[in-house]
């Protein structure tokens, strides 16, 4: 079909504004192929008429598209059937409706389009909402940990307030009875009084329940349908917090993929330890959760990355001018990470079959050598120091058995402890790391871990070079290794940042004793530090990511520990047994000793 004035000439099938074809009708109104087919009866007319009834044709189409959009609006279809009873029906086929017979109808009929769309829009006026949805709410982890989190995070104004918590398991329990599992749990700090009651209360009305009882399909729907009915028309951001097993991880991710994403704003996973079981198994876990969720969604948490301990890594090293210029093998003798637990912490109920490798190694230890140990990085975007973080990974040095020493507690039955470990599981770990690169060639980095040792401590100690051709030598005395320098980060028992220096003794005579310059937090700021699963939530809420592993560090962690891990399958490392409550193996002073460096106890 087409139309000519005078030379020029338009065809309507290839108009890059032609409709497209309707299937459906309404009333006794003909299709609109129909009437298009037949509009050629009008183009006969003067041109003032055939303008006026063009117009008027273009109307109806968009009139009728309205309806038919409009049909498909259970609260609109009353509005428009009084409208196309008085409009009457075509009964002739060449007939098209005048621009002025359509003008009023028109109108009203784009303006209601416009207000009551096929898909609610977004109102971008308002705060965007904000639901957290835990799953496994029921658990251990979700009533000790996250909720507790929640609820401080909360009390601290850093959630918005229209946050909805909800929280999703196979239970069937109600609302009230998550409430009252939860309030159980919450408390407020001693920073935190102030109406402290009123302030849970109101935590606990945010707070909802999902079964989802044995199909995460459903259940996920379940769950999506209820965020919808709260987030309203308002921009809507969620976090789905995944604390289950292992072994449910990947039906509940398909599930949640598909069914409880919002589109509407962006969606944030949370995914516990352990990430695999080794180099393959953590491959393959990756690549399917990259197949349901782009990397940027990810955040693999590993709450002791949350201390404010590793936070203060890169404070200290780019925010003041007296550490960088020294942080290299020009000054750094060795570095130190200790990480030990005393008899009050139990092993987690996965770690018989993973043991501390898998577990404390694979993600805390070696994120904190690679914060330790990174180049400065262009910003601090979370992707620009994961970018750093992953070239430090890829550079340290396979591990090879002579530079690891393992151990395994030895529990009797009078021992609350686990004593069900699965066959030479360490409990224990230390070893010697060697970063291949520029600035940490040749350089130890000695890390020790374990559980049931005498003490908790976690600290990390940066030990300096001897001062060549120091003057001063014969005034230090025989024990020259205290008379190192030594910069340590100390985050339990007590938070603090020591400087160890060598200075005169007052008095007459000349006799030097090395001592500590010393930041105690508890001294220095009258605060309680809050929990790392507050701090860590809250970088997710920021969209924060830089403590969070990505899939290229994950796998590159692997590849450090995997030849180890393949020497123990085989049996070819010994597993040292340790008292219960002792210092831990023997074999850990020999393996500093060997590196020459000298053991610290205090």
């Amino acid at each position: 079909m087409s139309l000519s004035f005078s030379s020029t000439s338009l065809s309507f099938s290839e108009s890059p504004f032609s409709l497209p074809k309707l299937t459906h009708q309404y009333s006794n109104f003909h299709t609109i192929t129909y009437a298009s087919n037949n509009f050629r009866s009008v183009t006969s007319v003067g041109g003032s008429t055939f303008c006026r009834r063009f117009r008027g044709f273009k109307l109806w189409i968009l009139d009728t598209l309205n309806f038919q959009m409009m049909k498909q609006q259970p609260n609109c279809r009353n509005h428009f059937e009084n409208d196309m009873e008085t409009e009457g029906s075509v009964s002739d086929s060449s007939h098209v409706p005048d621009a002025d017979s359509k003008v009023t109808s028109f109108t009203e009929s784009t303006s209601l389009l416009q207000t009551i769309p096929l898909t609610a829009p977004v109102d971008v006026s308002r705060e965007p909402s904000l639901c957290i949805a835990v799953i496994g709410a029921t658990g251990e982890l979700a009533r000790g940990k996250i909720f507790p989190a929640l609820f401080a995070l909360y009390y601290s104004g850093f959630l918005p307030e229209n946050v909805a918590i909800f929280g999703y398991s196979r239970k069937n329990i109600t609302d009230e009875d998550l409430r009252s599992i939860i309030a159980s749990t919450l408390t407020c700090r001693v920073d935190h009084q102030q109406d402290c009651g009123d302030k849970l209360e109101a935590f606990l009305d945010r707070t909802h329940y999902i079964n989802g009882g044995y199909d995460n399909k459903h259940g996920m729907s379940l769950l999506k349908v209820r965020m919808e009915q709260i987030e309203g028309r308002s921009k809507a951001n969620r976090i789905f917090y995944l604390s289950v097993p292992q072994e449910a991880l990947l039906d509940v991710a398909s599930c949640l993929a598909s069914g409880a994403q919002t589109q509407n704003g962006w969606n944030r996973i949370i995914i516990e330890k352990p990430f695999g079981f080794d180099a393959l198994s953590s491959q393959r876990l990756t690549q399917y959760l990259l197949s349901k969720f782009e990397e940027k969604q990810l955040y693999r948490i590993d709450h002791l990355l949350g201390r404010n301990l590793i936070e203060n890594l890169t404070v200290l090293r780019f925010a003041n001018l007296i550490f960088e210029p020294l942080w290299s093998r020009t000054y750094i003798d060795n570095v130190q990470v200790i990480l030990s637990e005393d008899l009050a912490v139990h092993p987690g109920r996965y770690f018989g079959g993973y043991g501390i490798i898998r577990d404390i190694v694979h993600s805390h230890i070696l994120q904190t050598i690679a914060l330790l140990a990174m180049e400065p990085p262009v910003s601090l975007d979370g992707e620009d120091i994961r970018n750093e973080k992953v070239k430090v990974l890829r550079s340290i040095r396979k591990l090879e058995p002579k530079d690891v020493i393992l151990g395994q507690y030895k529990a009797s039955s009078r021992d609350k402890v686990d004593k069900s470990l699965d066959g030479p599981t360490p409990t224990y770990f230390a070893a010697a790391l060697y970063i291949d690169n520029a600035r940490w060639d040749g350089v130890p980095f000695l890390v020790k871990t374990g559980l049931g040792l005498i003490k908790h401590q976690m600290e990390i100690r940066i030990q300096f070079r001897p001062v060549p051709g120091n003057v001063y030598h014969d005034c230090i005395g025989h024990n020259t290794d205290r008379a190192t320098n030594e910069l340590i980060l100390r985050d339990v028992p007590d938070e603090a940042i020591l400087v160890r220096v060598n200075n005169k003794v007052p008095g007459l005579g000349l006799q030097l004793d090395s001592s500590e310059l010393n930041l105690l937090y508890k001294d220095k700021y009258n605060v309680e530090v809050p929990d790392s699963y507050e701090h860590l939530l809250l970088d997710v809420i920021d969209g924060d990511n830089h403590l969070f592993m990505r899939s290229d560090e994950l796998a590159a962690a692997w590849n450090i520990l995997t030849p180890i891990m393949s020497e123990i399958d085989k049996n070819n490392i010994s597993v040292e047994l340790y008292e219960l409550g002792g210092r831990g193996p023997v074999g850990a002073y020999y393996l500093w000793a060997k590196q020459g460096v000298r053991w610290v106890e205090d």
